[in-house]
Order: C-alpha cells, then sequence, then structure tokens
C-alpha cells in the first residue's frame, strides 16, 4: 500500500520478471561472503600467519570447526568445493618433516573424523587430501603446515572451473561450519 495525500491506495504488486534489470540468457551466480576477500585485498592477513591467527579468535568467527591439543580444523576460505576442510597444527612449522609424533597423530586423527563428518553431513562419494609443502608445490599459505580434506561427490566435476574460472558452491562458509562443527564428536 502507498500513502497519497494521507490517502491509502492499492499498490500494485510485481513479480521478479518485472523489476529492476532486464532478463537474458546469463546465470548468475550470487557469493554475498566473498565480498570480504574482495575488500581485503590480494593477500588476506599478509602481515601475520592466517594459521597462528585462526586459533586466537572465536571459533564461529575464523570457521573453526574443531580444536585438538596440538592441531585444529577449519574450513578453507578459498574452498575447491563445500566442506573443505583444513587441518592444521598450532605450531608455526612449514613441513611436514618438521611435525612431532603427537601432532602427525593428531593430525590424521583429525583427518580421519573429518573425512567420517563430512559423509554423514554432505553425504560425498570421496575425498581428496593432500598436502602442498611450498610455493612451488602450490601451497597458498606456504610458511604453515595444513592437509587438505576436500569432499568430492561423483556429479561436481562441470565445466565452471575449466571455461570459466569459476567455482559454484551451494552453501555460505558460516552455514556449512555450523554443520561440521554441529556433527563433529565431542
Amino acid at each position: 500500500m502507498t500513502i497519497d495525500g494521507g490517502a491509502a491506495q492499492d499498490a500494485q504488486l510485481e513479480d521478479a520478471a518485472h523489476l529492476a534489470g532486464v532478463p537474458d540468457e546469463f546465470q548468475r551466480l550470487w557469493v554475498p561472503h566473498r565480498m570480504t576477500y574482495i575488500q581485503a585485498g590480494p593477500e588476506p592477513l599478509r602481515e601475520e600467519c592466517p594459521f597462528c591467527e585462526a586459533p586466537k579468535h572465536p571459533d564461529e568467527e575464523r570457521l573453526i570447526v574443531a580444536r585438538g591439543r596440538t592441531a585444529y580444523v577449519l574450513l578453507n576460505l578459498f574452498p575447491y568445493n563445500s566442506g573443505h576442510l583444513l587441518v592444521c597444527p598450532y605450531r608455526h612449522i612449514a613441513t611436514y618433516d618438521e611435525a612431532t609424533a603427537e601432532e602427525v597423530a593428531e593430525i590424521g586423527a583429525l583427518t580421519q573424523t573429518a573425512m567420517r563428518v563430512l559423509k554423514a553431513t554432505s553425504r560425498c562419494d570421496g575425498f581428496n587430501i593432500g598436502m602442498n609443502q611450498g610455493a612451488v608445490a602450490g601451497a597458498g599459505v606456504d610458511a604453515h603446515l595444513h592437509q587438505h580434506v576436500v569432499p568430492r561427490w561423483n556429479s561436481d566435476a562441470n565445466f565452471f572451473p575449466i571455461i570459466a574460472k569459476t567455482k559454484a558452491l551451494p552453501q555460505l562458509l558460516g552455514d556449512v561450519r555450523n554443520t561440521v562443527a554441529a556433527a563433529w564428536p565431542a
């Protein structure tokens, strides 16, 4: 309803086809959560190690889903797929050979739990698990060891990453974090 000269008049409701913009053949991927990274510039947390910094903040704020004694699990800010987790030691070490036996054991145990939780919450069909050691090997954060746990589905491969350099992610990071954290065993 609109008010015109003190008198109420019925307003005509418009459907989505008549809203601002001209309909065209393009499909749009709305990813508002990415604005945080765009506004942060090309290298977020460039001055600080993101994996040393994350545990100093509330879990929800830094997308941490579980904490252990020597290592913890968080969502990747730049995921390959929904549910892409990282398992990191708290200690700032660059490569796997620098990890203690206790850290190696906990990274392994947290990785196994991550797989079980992702199977239960997302019904994935498989995983890519690995560590990129050093910038030359593709590590985005090469100064701090981290293991990727990437859930995969039979239907997750499409032309977007290859042709359009775009990855379609069906869930917001906060929603994924809440689901995985809630399913993580105590």
